[in-house]
Formats: C-alpha cells, structure tokens, sequence
C-alpha cells in the first residue's frame, strides 16, 4: 500500500480504526463457524448451506480476514471480503429476509473499501 504524506493523521487513524472494526468482525464469524457454535451451524442451515460446510467458510473467511489486515495484501483480502459480502447479500434476496438484513453486508462491504480508501490517495484518485 502507497501512503501518501498527504494523507492527515486524522485520516490514518480513522482508517486504521474502521479496518480494525471490520477484522474484528470478520474474525468473530471465522472463529465461529470454525469452532461450529450452534449459533453458526444453525445460522448457515437455516440459509441453505449444509452443516459441514460451517469449517470450510469458517476457512475462506478467515484467509481473507488475515489479508485484509496485512497491508501489502490488503486489496486482495478487500476484493475477497467483498466477495463473501456479495454471496451474503444474495443469500438474503433468495431467503427473502428484510431489506435491513440484505443492506448490512453493502454497508460493510463501504466500509471495507472506506478504510483503505481514507489512506490511500492512488484509490481516492479513482473516484
């Protein structure tokens, strides 16, 4: 990642903390599907995904998490997050949940790409 001396340090700390936010986040759902909680099991057959897949999510989940902390592979664990944030909106739109359940992975997956936004001036240059 580029940081540019142009970013201010309330940028980088506001930054720092929503990325800080979304791993931790992210790590309390890999660690549940990897431990299998109840909560977790029951969660994912509920939306379809059969029981032993919990581990394997919990997995993927969890890579991407670590990528996206580490900052020369932030951009990947970014897009893979993103991903995971699109297989849960449309696991919403086909279970027909609330339209608050289908908008929280969007507002997380802003939220994502706002942090590393808010440092880096090459990716605020593109919008």
């Amino acid at each position: 990642m580029e940081t540019a001396k142009k970013v201010s340090k309330g940028m980088s700390w506001t930054s720092y903390v929503l990325q800080g936010i979304v791993v931790l986040m992210f790590l309390m759902g890999a660690i549940t599907n990897l431990m299998q909680t109840e909560m977790a099991v029951e969660g994912a057959v509920s939306m379809g995904y059969p029981e032993g897949s919990v581990v394997y999510l919990g997995v993927i989940l969890l890579i991407a998490t670590v990528l996206y902390a580490i900052p020369k592979t932030m951009f990947i664990g970014a897009l893979l997050l993103t991903a995971w944030l699109g297989g849960a909106v449309a696991t919403h739109i086909i279970h027909g949940d609330p339209m608050g359940n289908t908008l929280f992975p969007v507002i997380f997956g802003i939220v994502v790409w706002a942090s590393i936004m808010l440092r880096n001036t090459q990716l605020r240059a593109l919008f």
